[in-house]
């Protein structure tokens, strides 16, 4: 495993050791920065169940201004900071030991939104479209915001979350990602309301 682009393209990232973690291969993390843009101007980024931290620390290298990993595991969470300070990304990185329910709770009440949240939870013991209903709920989503959930490609997420909606979803063997938009109802009228001419109905 390796960063693959930006400020620190080709660092090496230290795996997690044994089976229990399922890190997210260079060729679906690519693919994923394809999706959403491949360089940020800014922005914070979530990774939630961040395993060995690769996918938050990409989006640091390719210039998100702050990421926050979660992680339960106490051997999963010593390599995210192993990572971490290898990459010298201390001062752009915020760490919490402690399971994704806990942690959403916990950032909701320090008034954190993000512009950027990776959801690559273990397969056995996905809650994604939960969550997403939890971020809304507690205001944790920028306007704007992406959301990338890795699921296995037998799983089948809805098309809308409330205001989340499926940009795309593209498979990589037994994996899947499902991109999700973010963008508020009152915005999406206000826009709708714009595009149609004055004296015209929309459909």
């Amino acid at each position: 495993m390796r960063v693959i682009a930006g400020e620190h393209k080709g660092r090496r990232l230290t795996a997690v050791p044994g089976k229990g973690t399922r890190p997210t291969t260079d060729k679906v993390k690519e693919s994923i920065f394809n999706m959403i843009g491949p360089y940020f101007d800014g922005g914070w980024a979530l990774d939630l169940y961040a395993g060995t931290g690769g996918l938050g620390i990409e989006a640091l290298s390719r210039g998100a201004e702050r990421a926050v990993f979660v992680e339960r595991d106490a051997k999963a969470f010593a390599v995210v900071k192993q990572n971490v300070e290898a990459c010298r990304l201390e001062g752009s990185a915020e760490l919490y030991r402690m399971d994704a329910d806990r942690a959403i709770r916990t950032l909701a009440s320090r008034g954190h939104a993000f512009d950027l949240v990776f959801l690559d939870p273990p397969y056995a013991h996905q809650k994604i479209a939960e969550e997403i209903r939890l971020f809304q709920q507690f205001g944790l989503l920028a306007e704007g915001a992406w959301i990338v959930a890795e699921h296995d490609v037998g799983v089948e997420l809805p098309l809308e979350i409330g205001d989340c909606v499926v940009d795309r979803s593209s498979s990589y063997g037994e994996t899947a990602v499902t991109l999700y938009y973010y963008e508020r109802h009152s915005e999406r009228d206000a826009s709708d309301d714009e595009s149609t001419p004055e004296g015209e109905e929309s459909p």
